[in-house]
């Protein structure tokens, strides 16, 4: 037994790293729009460094990203001949209200949004849409503070209620908020989030979280009153931490730091705030302020089946004398050294993601879908725009390989598989362009030079082949 013969094949980018025309169709300023490439990136993406327009002397690279905006069509019809069963993308949310809190919708970037989904289904390929990829209009930061603030809950159920009903019939998967843990490690990009010197720091994005919870739960309601069809899901950046040691402590301390990510998916998949996640808010001295009928809300509408992206696991420890650190990751982890990096010194481990499987169904008990995987690499091309990326081959066969035996020897449900990047694109993390995942290579360098050209890697037939077969054959030929 393989995967179910309507396996979900496909690819994964998100509006921020690949769209552009960041001033078009009447579309607004995004919190994603702000934030540079090189060393202030860090502090913007946490909060910490305040940057609410362009600066001189900086590089924003998602003003223009691939330029996908004025080139899906070609970016789907090339994902069309790799034989993508479906395609996960997001929705720009200031395309669809510039501000984040008119009344009415822009009709500019709805149609958008329209022709990207027919010209989907033109090759059979089902969309994948995360409503909020790290995306926060602008105005909403700066009138309202972002998700700190309550009012963000009736912004969002609007842009639902919008968008649900548009696209009935176009989209039928649906996912809320992306990486919805990010808001702990990256709470700019998370949820709009920056702050003032001497703010308790948790209390706000614990308050903001809750916001979003309870908007996943509004969001998962107007999904099946609008369309019963509608398939529902959270998204979790996903990869447990191993305990450095058999030590009692380093065994705690992973479970602890798994914790702090699953406890949103607790509250997505299972409706109610988990014991120890609110022993820990008291612990803190944190309070949650929380409308009437909010836990019942929660309660009522859990998300359908349980998205996540998987990189790489981690380690912890509770001794200070093996704290070395992996490097080019948000998460802080302690090094394994049974593990192999990647260049931007992500740890690689296929076998991490069988296990991850593994918790999260025997943890929830819903289906799985893995919409991010994939290894960022730098590519160099021959003349002809051609990259023998035989090492993304390796990085993915073997993860699909582990992926397999979950659902093979173990039983794990799993809806589908998207890899990250399909296309190369702009680094979330570092805002680079030289860190590529795709399958299909786009000339465009970390200063912004390049003509944009697209063309196909090595792994591009071999993804196809993949597909073909269902993940029979992984064979690098």
């Amino acid at each position: 037994m393989g995967f179910r013969k309507d396996f979900l094949w496909g690819g994964a980018t998100a509006a921020n790293q690949c769209e552009g025309g960041y001033n078009e169709g009447g579309r607004g300023l995004a919190n994603v729009d702000v934030v540079p490439i090189g060393e202030a990136r860090l502090g913007v993406i946490t909060g910490k460094t305040k940057m609410f327009d362009f600066e001189e002397g900086y590089h924003y690279p998602a003003k223009v990203g691939i330029d996908m905006y004025h080139r899906y069509k070609e970016d789907i019809a090339l994902f069309g001949e790799m034989g993508f069963k479906t395609y996960r993308l997001s929705i720009a949310w200031t395309r669809i209200f510039p501000n984040g809190d008119e009344t009415e919708p822009n009709e500019e970037g709805l149609k958008f949004y329209e022709d990207l989904f027919k010209e989907c289904h033109k090759y059979g390929i089902e969309p994948l849409v995360t409503i909020t990829h790290f995306d926060c209009p602008m105005h909403l930061i700066e009138a309202y503070g972002g998700w700190r603030n309550r009012k963000m809950v009736e912004f969002y159920e609007r842009l639902c209620t919008v968008i649900f009903n548009r696209y009935k019939g176009l989209v039928k998967y649906w996912l809320t908020f992306n990486e919805i843990n990010m808001i702990l490690h990256a709470p700019f990009m998370g949820a709009g989030l920056y702050f003032e010197e001497g703010e308790n720091e948790d209390q706000v994005k614990y308050q903001a979280a809750h916001h979003e919870l309870v908007s996943s739960a509004i969001a998962t309601r107007i999904a099946h009153e609008v369309d019963p069809e509608n398939q529902v899901g959270c998204m979790l950046a996903a990869g447990g931490y191993y305990p450095y040691s058999c030590r009692p402590e380093d065994v705690f301390e992973s479970r602890q730091k798994d914790r702090e990510s699953y406890f949103f998916i607790d509250v997505q998949s299972r409706g109610e705030y988990p014991a120890y996640f609110l022993k820990d808010l008291e612990r803190k001295g944190i309070e949650i302020a929380m409308e009437e009928g909010d836990a019942e809300l929660l309660k009522a509408h859990t998300v359908d089946f349980i998205s996540f992206s998987y990189y790489s696991s981690r380690v912890a420890t509770t001794d200070p004398e093996l704290l070395e650190q992996t490097s080019g990751n948000i998460f802080a982890s302690v090094k394994n050294p049974y593990l192999d990096a990647s260049e931007w010194g992500w740890q690689i481990d296929p076998l991490g993601l069988r296990i991850t499987m593994n918790d999260i169904y025997d943890r929830y008990q819903k289906p799985l879908f893995i919409v991010e995987n994939g290894l960022g690499a730098v590519d160099v091309p021959d003349e002809n725009g051609y990259v023998e990326d035989d090492y993304r081959i390796d990085y993915l066969a073997k993860h699909i390989q582990a992926m397999k035996d979950a659902v093979e020897l173990d039983g794990v449900d799993l809806l589908g598989y998207t890899t990250w990047g399909c296309i190369d694109l702009v680094s979330a993390g570092t805002g680079e362009m030289k860190k590529r995942y795709g399958f299909i290579y786009v000339d465009l360098d970390n200063e912004g030079n390049g003509d944009l050209k697209r063309s196909k890697k090595k792994s591009f037939d071999w993804y196809k082949q993949v597909i073909a077969s269902n993940g029979e054959d992984l064979t690098n030929n």
